[in-house]
Order: structure tokens, then C-alpha cells, then sequence
């Protein structure tokens, strides 16, 4: 793939921002993306550094100091660097980051600065899922020995601020106290679901686009209807991780278990909660899954 073509938009004649922007920008992402904490190591003020993560909550009592030290910031960095190096891009993801990316907004007094980076866009999967980048940090940054460092941040936070979005990846979280019994299934017992865009969609079934119906098999059958349940979904631009309730319907309650084999893998965690129950279905259908989710900002 072609090498990503940054352009810092500060001039060479206003170094200070020319340079807080190469650091908090260019030498940021290709960091990320090539799991290279090393590049930026030396951009961080060791001394009473911390991260604040505002979990994408417009309200600050939801916020918390998860990184008190460089070390913790240090730790979550790399794990999330080798996840994003383990996924499957249809795209490039560091031209995908660096295009998402905003920053022009610098404040500077003197030896301090404060930074707005906002992210606004989209990574494409190879599986047809988008990765959705939307939230904003707020850095604190100090020009020691000539050259601008960061002191801390705080991060995740809303974009733009005002509207609620995901407290939660997807939006959707399991809340304290929630629990079920042993026996229970692939499902949650509760979610909380930020209020925001709610997608809908009707029963699917294994039937392709010509009528054709699919497989003779609860297993068959469900993989094709829950395929058929991701196409609807991402029309309305959902995936089935942003889906939080699913009803369905089977023609035998013993296909039950056999049914819950395919289900699981196709949902993460928090797996959204669930209704299910026995009863005559079209023609040869032996099972029909309805979905809710909740579309990201």
C-alpha cells in the first residue's frame, strides 16, 4: 500500500504548532499502527503524568483517572496497538486514521499547551464491518528543553460534545448487579443502551434474494438468517455488534441448543438480551431471528 501523505496545516513560520501537531498527529499514528511505542516514547513528561478517560460520557462523574502513570498508559497503549495490528483492514488503516483525524485547535501560553484532537470517521474490515473513530482528546503539553512534550490528557471524550453517544463500546453495557442463572445461554440478562438512532429490523429467515429457501437444518438456517439479519443491519449502518435485543422464533424448542452452537459466534460480549419461543413459521422455515441495535453517532 502506498505510504500515507501527511500534511501538517501549521506552517514552518509558527513552529511551536507546526511541531505539537507532528508529534500529536504523524508520529502518533504511525506509532500506533506499527506497534512502535519506542517512535513516541520520548514525547511523554514521565513526572506526574495522567490520563483521564471520560469513557465517552458527556458527564464527568462517569470519568475516571485510568492511567495515574506514564507505565499504565504505557501498557493499554500497546495491548490496543497489537489488537488494532491483528485485525483484518480492507483498507489502509493508517491513511484511514490520519484522514479521520483533526487538529487545529492549539492553545499556547508560554511553555504550555492545550491541544484538541478530534476523530471523526471510519476504518472498513475485510469482513464488511466498519470501525467507527468518534470521540476527541483534550492533551496538556509543556515545551521542555525546546521541544514540545505531552503531560497528560484527558480522552475518550464525546465528539462532538452535547449528544449523548456510546458510554460503552456499541453503546451498550451490562450494569452492576445484573446477573442470571448458571444455565443461561449466549445472552445478557440486562443491558443499559445509550439512547441514540435505534435500527429496526423485520424477521429474517433463510430465504435468498430469489426465494429461494436455504438449508434443511436448524444449523444451515441459522447461519443463513443471521447473514441475512447483518445485510439488513448494515443498510441502516449497523453491525450485529451494535445490536441489544433479538427475539426468536423456532419451530421445535428442541433445536434449541443446537441453535445456540451458531448464535454465539456470531455475537460479542455484551451479548445483547433475548426472547425465545415456539411456533409455526412459513413454509419450511425452522427459524426467524428479529433484531434491535442501536446505531453509533
Amino acid at each position: 500500500m502506498e505510504k500515507t501523505n501527511y500534511i501538517n496545516p501549521f506552517p514552518a513560520t509558527d513552529p511551536d504548532r507546526h511541531q505539537i501537531w507532528e508529534m500529536l498527529v504523524e508520529r502518533d499514528i504511525i506509532a500506533f499502527c506499527g506497534e512502535d511505542w519506542a517512535l513516541v516514547a520520548d514525547d511523554f513528561i514521565e513526572e506526574n503524568f495522567m490520563g483521564i478517560d471520560a469513557r465517552n460520557a458527556h458527564n464527568p462523574d462517569s470519568w475516571r483517572m485510568n492511567f495515574a502513570d506514564l507505565a499504565e498508559y504505557k501498557s493499554v497503549w500497546l495491548e490496543q496497538a497489537a489488537n488494532f495490528a491483528q485485525t483484518e483492514w480492507a483498507e489502509d488503516a493508517e491513511t484511514a486514521i490520519y484522514e479521520a483525524t483533526t487538529l487545529r485547535d492549539i492553545d499556547i501560553k508560554g511553555d504550555s499547551a492545550l491541544v484538541h484532537k478530534k476523530f471523526d470517521g471510519h476504518i472498513s474490515k475485510k469482513n464488511g464491518e466498519k470501525d467507527r473513530l468518534n470521540w476527541q482528546t483534550l492533551y496538556r503539553c509543556r515545551k521542555v528543553g525546546g521541544r514540545w512534550k505531552i503531560a497528560g490528557f484527558t480522552g475518550y471524550l464525546p465528539h462532538p460534545m452535547g449528544f449523548e453517544t456510546q458510554n460503552k463500546p456499541n453503546g451498550k453495557r451490562i450494569p452492576e448487579g445484573a446477573a442470571q442463572h448458571v444455565t443461561a445461554g449466549p445472552y445478557s440478562p440486562v443491558l443499559q443502551v445509550t439512547p441514540g438512532e435505534i435500527v429496526v429490523i423485520s424477521g429474517q429467515a433463510a430465504i435468498d434474494p430469489q426465494g429461494n429457501i436455504i438449508g434443511d437444518n436448524i444449523e444451515d438456517q441459522t447461519h443463513f438468517t443471521l447473514k441475512n439479519c447483518l445485510k439488513q443491519l448494515q443498510s441502516g449502518g449497523c453491525t450485529l455488534d451494535d445490536v441489544f435485543k433479538v427475539n426468536v422464533y423456532l419451530t421445535d424448542l428442541d433445536n434449541w441448543p443446537r441453535f445456540n452452537e451458531v448464535y454465539k459466534a456470531y455475537f460479542k460480549d455484551p451479548k445483547p438480551v433475548r426472547t425465545a419461543v415456539q411456533t409455526p413459521l412459513l413454509y419450511t422455515f425452522l427459524v426467524e431471528v428479529e433484531l434491535w441495535a442501536v446505531k453509533k453517532g
